[in-house]
């Protein structure tokens, strides 16, 4: 696990509150606390554990705020590490939470499941890709599937001015990682809060859900959002407050960092199907990750699964690859490999 890096006051009325996320590779996630009449107002809120809840209290405590007194929060998108602690924070100070309505959506659907109904769709998703036996097993044996957070009460939408005098807080949709994944530019500090959309290191996850579906292209979309960002008015005074890893400038190089380490991702798997036809799980375990595969734990293995079916998704929407029609298991091709006489 990383350290956590200390609380920091970075300057009128702005800090930054790392809340651990205690077991997990991840470490920490920024909370950024801004100062605004009538209460702070929060970015992101943190992962759902008690270890998180007292750091976000004493971080706040030292920025000089009682949790009390926290109006809202806005929520770079609806995942745990950054949505967990709504509920606590509403129960604590009554504060309002806002999303994008995308990111909203995808949490109404996940409470209309129970975690045994999403346990076993994804099971069923892992096994028309293809995942062998003992890992269906071990999948069955511990299902991980996270409580959904609370359901915000706001509704962001892009470029929609947060309703709080006297703070400029500007949401840009930049969908992928999420669907309503949203930056926030304060334009009058020139600084961009980027949540998970771009981090200076290393790329955020952007998977295909369910694994096998055919619907929507979220790494055309954030491709296309990484694009956007890079081209946003004197893109390279702004400083980038991420979620995760260290502050960082030069958003317009990194954006393209970005954008070109999937595309090259895109032409290896597009030449790996010239090979012939594979399932999701075979074209997975044949690509590089930052583990070797067989050091995999199982939920980075489906992780891993999901971001190969959203660089298919897009090869298909690029007119490179097709999928066959079986629906028990589904086998991927290049075009031009499909289209030879047998």
């Amino acid at each position: 696990m990383r350290e956590v890096p200390p609380v920091e006051d970075l300057g009128e009325g702005l800090w930054s509150i790392p809340v651990p996320v205690p077991h997990n590779q991840i470490g920490f996630t920024y909370v950024y606390a801004l100062s605004a009449p009538g209460g702070p107002v929060l970015i992101d809120t943190g992962w759902d554990h008690d270890d998180s809840w007292d750091a976000l209290v004493s971080g706040l405590k030292q920025a000089g705020h009682g949790v009390d007194e926290v109006q809202g929060a806005v929520l770079t998108h609806f995942h745990p590490d950054h949505s967990g602690l709504t509920g606590r924070l509403r129960e604590a100070s009554d504060a309002w939470v806002a999303m994008h309505p995308a990111d909203i959506e995808v949490l109404r659907r996940l409470e209309e499941r129970t975690p045994d109904e999403r346990g076993a769709s994804v099971l069923e998703q892992m096994t028309r890709a293809g995942f062998p036996e003992q890992d269906l097993e071990a999948f069955s044996a511990a299902p991980n599937a996270f409580p959904a957070p609370a359901l915000p009460d706001r509704a962001l939408g892009d470029g929609e001015r947060l309703d709080v005098p006297g703070l400029d807080l500007r949401p840009l949709w930049t969908p992928g990682h999420t669907p309503g994944h949203l930056c926030l530019h304060l334009a009058e500090r020139d600084l961009l809060f980027t949540g998970d959309h771009v981090l200076p290191r290393i790329t955020p996850h952007v998977g295909q859900f369910p694994l096998d579906s055919a619907d929507g292209d979220p790494l055309g979309d954030f491709i296309a959002s990484q694009a956007r960002i890079g081209r946003l008015p004197e893109a390279d005074r702004l400083l980038c407050l991420p979620s995760h890893e260290t502050r960082f400038s030069d958003l317009t190089a990194r954006t393209a960092e970005i954008v070109d380490h999937h595309e090259e991702r895109l032409d290896f798997m597009a030449r790996l199907l010239e090979q012939g036809p594979t399932t999701l799980w075979e074209l997975t375990s044949r690509l590089e990750w930052r583990r070797p595969w067989a050091d995999m734990r199982l939920l980075a293995r489906h992780m891993a699964a999901s971001e190969t079916a959203a660089h298919l998704r897009l090869l298909e929407e690029r007119g490179l690859a097709t999928r066959n029609s079986s629906v028990e298991l589904p086998r991927w091709v290049s075009v031009a490999q499909a289209q030879r006489p047998e």
